[in-house]
Order: C-alpha cells, then sequence, then structure tokens
C-alpha cells in the first residue's frame, strides 16, 4: 500500500511539475526608478514685508504666475533671521520670547497665495515691538511635492537641505 501511495504522490508530482500553460497577459509597467521620477521644486523670494497696525499685521504674497500648485505640494515659508556674513533661515512658525511675552511669525497658505502674519496672544501688544521685528523682513517661499519628502529623509527646518533636496539654486525674487 506504502509503494502504491508512494507512486501515485511522485507520478503526480512529476505531471504538476511537467505542466506549462500560457504565461497570460504582461502586467502594467512598473515604476522606472529615478530616471522616471520627476519632483520639482519650486521657490522664490519676497519683497521686503511691513507688518503694520494698518494691516493688522499681515501681508499677502501672491504665488507667480509660473509657480504651479498641486494638490499633494507641501509649501514652506522660511524667514531671514539674520544676515552677514552668513544668512540664516528659520522655517515658520517662528516664535520669539520677551521677558513680558512672546510672538511669532506664522503662515497659512491656498492655491493662489501664502498669509504671512505676526501671532501673539491677547496679553501681548504687537503695538510694542521695534521695527526691528515688523519691518523689511524677508521670506523665502518652497513648494515641495510632498513625494519628495516622503522619498527622503530631510529635515524641513534647514532650508538648505531643502534645497539640496529640491535641486533649488536660486530664489526667483518678486
Amino acid at each position: 500500500m506504502k509503494k502504491i501511495y508512494f507512486l501515485l504522490v511522485t507520478v503526480l508530482s512529476i505531471a504538476f511539475i511537467s505542466c506549462t500553460g500560457d504565461s497570460g497577459p504582461p502586467g502594467p509597467p512598473g515604476p522606472s526608478g529615478d530616471q522616471g521620477a520627476i519632483f520639482v521644486a519650486q521657490s522664490f523670494e519676497t519683497a521686503p514685508l511691513d507688518f503694520l497696525v494698518e494691516n493688522n499685521f499681515e501681508q499677502i504674497v501672491f504665488f507667480p504666475d509660473n509657480i504651479d500648485i498641486q494638490d499633494n505640494d507641501m509649501i514652506l515659508v522660511y524667514l531671514l533671521w539674520t544676515e552677514n556674513p552668513n544668512d540664516t533661515w528659520r522655517l515658520l512658525p517662528q516664535p520669539v520670547f520677551f521677558d513680558d511675552g512672546q510672538f511669532q511669525y506664522n503662515y497659512q497658505d491656498n492655491f493662489t497665495d501664502v498669509s504671512i502674519f505676526l501671532d501673539a496672544p491677547s496679553t501681548f501688544n504687537l503695538n510694542s515691538l521695534s521695527s526691528a521685528y515688523t519691518l523689511n523682513q524677508i521670506f523665502r517661499i518652497v513648494v515641495l511635492p510632498v513625494d519628495l519628502i516622503n522619498s527622503a529623509n530631510i529635515d524641513i527646518n534647514n532650508l538648505n537641505s531643502v534645497m539640496e533636496l529640491g535641486k533649488i539654486t536660486d530664489f526667483e525674487k518678486l
């Protein structure tokens, strides 16, 4: 009985191994790797902005016509914190602390513009800020595809890292 069972299993195994059939239709092409992935970072720099009582400490910056915003793009805004000899750029929101309170530079965006504003608790008087914090503030705005950010381990707080990832070499000045 064992011999018949062994013979039957062997014959069936050989039959299954030796059977070939139609391979079927080809599947869809897979991703082509780095050569096929095109992620375009876009960027520009604002003219100096003033945050005053008259404009409610807010400025609206419209995207230039050559900036194409997609649903899955990430908008990052950086403030020029210190100048010469080395410019230092800080990602918003950027808090500023004083002995009597704090405020922060902040922003919100949509597909046509970025609203950059000063934000503070009701106990802090923005009118008391010196002109160093309210006048001639320069910002860099970067539009990055989320796929690009997801494909890399990046510190978005570091503008130089973002520029390198997005292959940004210069900022169009508005």
